[in-house]
């Protein structure tokens, strides 16, 4: 009775209209009355309480870096280095976003950041190239979604503070899933745009990628700073944030000079709207989570997957497949602030490693931020392209296909995230 509640409640409040953090509270509340507990001072206590976290300080700091970023020239310098590499060889320019979208990955931690800046620069330039706009559109958003898988990812972040799972490890495991995401989209994309008759950009000059790349290199710098310093323990995720948005910002002022004192309240002003909206959700996830534990629904869960608790893959299925249908309606955050808590202690008596599970979970979230009709990610890049919804979905497909065989491969042979983890950190 109290998990159906739960999800009655839930559904509801988010059918209604009802802000996610605001149905959080109310299906708090809702448990509250059912156990008859109803305390005022919980809930205000839990909201300041879920926002009182010193590994969450790490996502207001890498929004700000990516803001940073994106004005200060740094995205911009990545794309004219991977144009320069590959966008000289047959759809080139795709490739070329493939390339970008990795890199800026390791720089921003954010799908939505990053998706904007690549959609910004190549959507037009590949539409111009002879590429439909539904393909470069679906391309970019596809591409987009990879910031969410390698580090320094805020999706990661999210689920280690909200499953007790080390943010540091769970970014060491990231790497490799998300150059697998990557690479899928390059097998995707030769399939696709084969038939294209599109334009092919001049081989560029040794001394002209030299160039670039001395005029990227300090965006490179960073990614590596923050993934040594944290597989050596050099700095906490939270300091490697603080680091990150320090080192943009000297290198957008100082280096290449794009960003003017005057423009800086402009970058913190949208970096503080969004982490706000952010920590709000979180601090409202605490309240529900708490009362979570309390009414026993992690328990009643577990003891639904209990049929399925001895295989392992065919639970993480189950798992993955309940992540995509929710994730087609719901955005990241409030499914990982919702589904982790309740999920987790299931996976773990089922002998699954946690930070494995938190890599699948994020992959599947990221899925779903492509998925229509929401797509949170296709929004963005269908406002910034100024491209119909329509032709971004119907132009995603053949890449979202792609991922989602992916990451059906990472839960059916675990070893593919897990080995090249255990090599990254030094385990047996």
């Amino acid at each position: 009775m109290t998990l159906i509640l739960f999800i009655s409640v839930l559904l509801i409040s988010l059918a209604i209209g009802m802000p996610v953090a605001y149905a959080l509270i109310l299906t708090a509340v809702a448990l509250m009355y059912h156990l008859d507990f109803f305390q005022t001072q919980v809930i205000a206590q839990n909201l300041l309480n879920g926002a009182d976290s010193f590994p969450l300080m790490a996502v207001p700091f890498f929004m700000l870096a990516g803001a940073i970023m994106n004005a200060g020239g740094l995205s911009q310098r990545i794309v004219h280095l991977a144009l320069l590499l590959v966008g000289h060889i047959k759809g080139g320019l795709g490739y070329v976003t493939i390339l970008a979208a990795c890199v800026l990955a390791s720089l921003s931690g954010s799908a939505a950041a990053d998706a904007a800046a690549l959609s910004a620069l190549l959507v037009p330039m590949m539409m111009k190239a002879g590429h439909s706009k539904a393909k470069a559109g679906g391309l970019v958003a596809s591409s987009g979604i990879i910031a969410l898988v390698i580090p320094p990812s805020i999706g990661l972040v999210l689920i280690g503070v909200t499953g007790g799972i080390s943010i540091t490890n769970l970014f060491i495991a990231g790497i490799v899933p998300g150059l697998y995401l990557g690479l899928s989209l390059c097998f995707a994309w030769f399939i696709v745009a084969r038939k294209d008759d599109s334009e092919r950009l001049p081989r560029a000059k040794m001394s002209e990628i030299l160039k670039a790349f001395r005029e990227g290199i300090w965006a490179l710098f960073l990614p590596v700073i923050i993934i040594v310093g944290l597989r050596f323990g050099i700095f906490t995720p939270t300091e490697a944030g603080v680091m990150a948005a320090v080192y943009a910002l000297l290198v957008s002022v100082l280096v290449y000079k794009e960003i003017k004192l005057h423009h800086l309240y402009l970058v913190f002003l949208e970096s503080a709207k969004m982490t706000a909206m952010v920590m709000f959700l979180v601090a409202a996830a605490l309240v529900s989570g708490w009362m979570i534990t309390i009414a026993g629904l992690p328990q009643q869960i577990t003891e639904l997957v209990e049929p399925i608790k001895d295989s392992p893959t065919l639970l993480m299925l189950a798992i993955v497949g309940l992540i995509i249908v929710i994730g087609t309606a719901m955005d990241m955050v409030p499914i990982i602030l919702i589904l982790l808590p309740v999920l987790l202690p299931a996976v773990i008596s089922a002998g699954i490693d946690p930070v494995y599970f938190g890599i699948i979970f994020m992959i599947a979230c990221s899925i779903g931020l492509i998925t229509p009709p929401v797509g949170a990610v296709l929004n963005v890049v269908a406002g910034v392209s100024r491209i119909k919804m329509i032709d971004i979905i119907i132009g995603v497909w053949p890449f979202l296909l792609a991922q989602t065989i992916t990451l059906l491969l990472l839960v059916i042979f675990p070893e593919l995230v897990l080995a090249p983890y255990k090599w990254l950190v030094g385990a047996n």
